[in-house]
């Protein structure tokens, strides 16, 4: 299916089938308040995706488990999965239909019903804490009509009608109006696939020849994963190259809701729940000696990190042997830990795509935490490009955000190089706002900006009034020494103090200079300093080297202001037009000043 049909496929399935299951708040009204909608509606949507997704299947499920109810274990899991088609089962004789058929005993019979799915299942039933929840609906006379209206035909969520890029915009869907309702910290939101695609895109131009062929099999991860659509997405992509790739797909998420849908949709798109995992990626990394071929990622940012310090500063002592052995960012803002997480997790041939804001770019000081980061990417020749994307792009957030891709195998033409790329006005205005999402990247946007990416020049691309630009620079555009600069100490009478024969240092007019990588320290000094302060010196020991991206200063275009004769001549003409409005509602004849 070609990506157009796909995506107004797509529009349709989520916008019906997320209108409908958010009829269910009329039931829970009352009984929930609005934030809590989702502690029916969102297991309820898994469940029922769980039960249409196994209803082809389950007659010869439940023979199997007839004829194999003696066998041990693990090889009656065997049979039962092979009856079922997938890596999970259900093994009772209930379905929603019959669940419906009698009333009097539905509480107990949905949780014989829930009780009866696979062992692997139980785990995503239980991080939804949905026991509670079903005695509340239960107890207020309320299970019978939630279970109903997601019986209704409408409702239907099997796979063959609503595929796993459907089902995971509704998740996306429903996830947000909860958000909203709890408001939610701008960082604490969620991608949509018109950014994934963008993502996806970039990370796979460079790898075509690797993807086609017999016998591929990739692996991607994502460490901030929420509901697992970036992971998803990249299988449909991949798959689009090579529909006979084998993509193993990996995800950490430390919500414990989204993780259980994250590893339902997994499960039903055929991968291995074992490669989804629960808990912190900073604190407790579930991937500790796993490499990649990608990683695909948005974690938080503006977040502080102050819950994983212990175990983020005990492994920043290991050094080498840790992750976060390079440096450590402010306590209020952990995306770069991510990234250096998610470079640890990368093969030799990797490639990676992270989301951050404008700060990763150029935060902290010489020396400190950010800027070793960015020192330690760069100098290793792995930032390989970055793309500005156009803000209000995100459902709770408008700030600016920028894609880095980075890889540690680049190709011959971009290595000692990193592309920068304005994307910034490549969008399309979409006809109502979700939330802060005001703009969409459309295919033709998307394609324009992968075009610029690919063709790694110093060019601007146009569609339309749409414009890309892409910049090339040197590693060492981004680097700079900052040095310490000193001023003697004068006595009463203007006299330099020496001790030692040596100049005593003022402290009071001490300054610094950042120098570019670029240019030489004492050249700079000569021409920068001496000229002004002739008693100035550098103290060498003092000096630290830094590493900041000025992304926007970088693409600033100077527009001279208008000549005066132009803004005068306009003045004269709003006079004009004020004095004739005057006239026509006074009838009175106004005399004016010639200019």
């Amino acid at each position: 299916m070609i990506e157009n049909q796909r995506n107004t496929q797509t529009t349709i399935n989520v916008q019906k089938q997320a209108n409908l299951i958010w009829n269910v708040a009329d039931i829970l009204r009352g009984l929930y308040k609005p934030h809590e909608y989702g502690k029916v509606i969102l297991p309820m949507t898994v469940i029922k995706r769980l039960h249409d997704t196994l209803l082809p299947t389950r007659d010869k499920v439940l023979k199997a488990s007839e004829q194999h109810k003696d066998m041990n274990e693990a090889f009656r899991h065997r049979f039962l999965t092979q009856a079922s088609g997938y890596s999970f089962y259900n093994t009772s004789v209930y379905t929603f239909d019959t669940l419906l058929a009698d009333p009097a005993n539905i509480e107990t019979n949905f949780r014989a019903y829930l009780n009866s799915f696979s062992d692997n299942m139980q785990d995503i039933l239980a991080n939804f804490k949905f026991d509670v929840e079903i005695s509340t609906l239960a107890e207020n006379d309320a299970l019978f009509h939630v279970i109903q209206e997601f019986n209704k035909k409408e409702s239907y969520l099997g796979p063959d009608k609503v595929t796993s890029t459907d089902m995971g915009y509704i998740f996306e869907e429903l996830v947000r109006k909860f958000s909203e309702s709890y408001n939610e910290e701008a960082g604490e939101h969620f991608t949509s696939r018109d950014i994934i695609y963008l993502m996806t895109d970039l990370l796979l131009i460079e790898d075509r020849d690797t993807l086609t062929g017999e016998d591929v099999v990739k692996t991607v991860y994502d460490q901030t994963m929420g509901t697992s659509q970036m992971l998803s997405a990249m299988q449909e992509r991949i798959h689009d190259f090579n529909e006979n790739a084998e993509v193993r797909t990996y995800g950490q998420e430390l919500n414990p809701e989204t993780y259980a849908i994250a590893k339902a949709d997994t499960m039903i798109r055929g991968g291995n729940p074992d490669n989804m995992a629960l808990g912190s990626t900073l604190s407790n990394d579930q991937f500790e000696g796993y490499e990649f071929d990608y990683c695909i990622s948005n974690p938080p940012f503006g977040s502080d990190w102050k819950r994983d310090q212990k175990a983020v500063k005990d492994e920043h002592a290991l050094g080498e042997n840790g992750r976060f052995g390079v440096g450590l960012p402010k306590i209020s803002d952990g995306q770069l830990l991510f990234q250096l997480n998610g470079i640890s997790k990368l093969k030799s041939t990797g490639r990676m795509a992270i989301i951050h804001n404008g700060s990763a770019l150029f935060s902290g000081n010489a020396g400190g935490g950010e800027s070793s980061i960015r020192q330690y990417v760069i100098e290793n020749d792995w930032l390989e490009a970055i793309v500005q994307l156009p803000n209000d792009l995100f459902y709770n957030t408008g700030i600016s955000t920028y894609i880095w891709v980075i890889t540690k195998n680049k190709s011959p033409e971009r290595e000692g190089k990193v592309q920068l790329i304005d994307a910034s006005k490549m969008y399309k205005k979409r006809r109502k706002n979700i939330g802060e999402k005001r703009v969409d990247i459309s295919e033709e946007c998307r394609n324009m900006i992968v075009q610029a990416y690919g063709e790694f020049d110093n060019k601007e691309y146009r569609l339309d009034e749409k414009i890309v630009e892409s910049k090339v620079f040197d590693n060492e555009d981004f680097g700079y020494t900052r040095v310490t600069v000193e001023s003697p100490q004068r006595d009463e009478n203007a006299n330099v103090i020496l001790k030692k024969n040596k100049p005593v240092a003022d402290t009071k007019l001490r300054d610094t200079e950042e120098i570019p990588l670029k240019e030489d320290i004492d050249t700079y000094f000569e021409r920068e300093v001496l000229p002004f302060n002739p008693d100035a010196w550098i103290d060498r020991k003092k000096d630290k080297v830094g590493y900041e991206i000025p992304f926007t200063r970088l693409f600033y275009k100077y527009n001279p202001p208008e000549p005066s004769e132009v803004i005068a001549e306009r003045i004269k003409k709003i006079e004009e037009s004020i004095v004739a409005n005057f006239q026509a509602l006074s009838g009175e004849e106004v005399n004016t000043l010639d200019n």
